[in-house]
């Protein structure tokens, strides 16, 4: 499947992705940097890594705290939007995880809120997660947050309405051919429109498999963004903490 055909590209490129998803919760995430900071330590050298950071800000929460950060994401206009706030130790390009970039050249790398397994084939997954892990420096560090599966598929809402900015957006939720898919029909300016998006069903073993093949070392795992202990029926996400040997 081409990047045109790729329901990321549409999606995350459109305005209304935007708007959608424009009320999550800035202090939730704030929260969850702080807590990783104070877990990894990162030195103020550190060059640090935000992979998949839609509009940038993750990225610009980690530069005010002081990191060197640069921020990756496939969006040309997410990107776009995010170099508005472009300085010195914090920087945007457009990139494709499945590429590698800069090897070995970062002490951190971040990929948070469910940023992963977007692809369609599970070998794609793999090139993606094998091209990061080449971008980290020996005994660098990589995490990844991802929803907690298993608690998700048992919490599935398969009919939801919102509406924001005036526009009511209309969310079917469902299990599709080892998928969460996600289809997002609203209409506005007169004009019909339908996106959806597709997250693989990833489980633990399944991450750790991954990791295997990538030759990356899980050292932590936590369940929630207060870092708490992971526990695969409660736990609201996956968050791993890995190393590159």
């Amino acid at each position: 499947m081409s990047q045109q055909e790729e329901w990321f590209s549409a999606w995350f490129n459109s305005p209304y992705y935007h708007i959608l998803y424009k009320n999550r919760n800035a202090q939730e995430a704030q929260l969850f940097i702080d807590n990783l900071l104070a877990y990894i330590q990162p030195d103020p050298s550190y060059k640090v890594l935000d992979l998949a950071c839609g509009r940038g800000r993750h990225s610009v929460y980690l530069n005010q705290k002081g990191c060197d950060v640069t921020g990756l994401d496939l969006s040309a206009s997410s990107i776009k939007h995010a170099k508005q706030f472009e300085k010195d130790r914090l920087h945007f390009e457009v990139h494709d995880m499945r590429a590698v970039y800069k090897p070995e050249y970062f002490d951190l790398v971040v990929n948070l809120y469910t940023s992963f397994g977007y692809f369609e084939s599970e070998v794609e997954n793999i090139v993606a997660l094998s091209s990061t892990a080449k971008a980290v420096k020996p005994g660098g560090k990589l995490v990844i947050d991802f929803m907690n599966t298993s608690k998700t598929i048992a919490k599935l809402v398969p009919h939801e309405e919102k509406e924001i900015n005036g526009i009511t957006f209309r969310i079917n939720r469902k299990l599709e051919a080892g998928f969460i898919v996600k289809d997002i029909l609203f209409s506005d300016k007169g004009k019909n429109y339908e996106f959806e998006e597709r997250v693989r069903v990833l489980r633990e073993k399944n991450f750790r498999r991954y990791f295997r093949m990538a030759q990356l070392e899980l050292v932590d795992m936590f369940g929630d963004y207060n870092l708490k202990p992971y526990h695969a029926e409660n736990s609201d996400r996956m968050i791993f903490i890995l190393t590159r040997p």
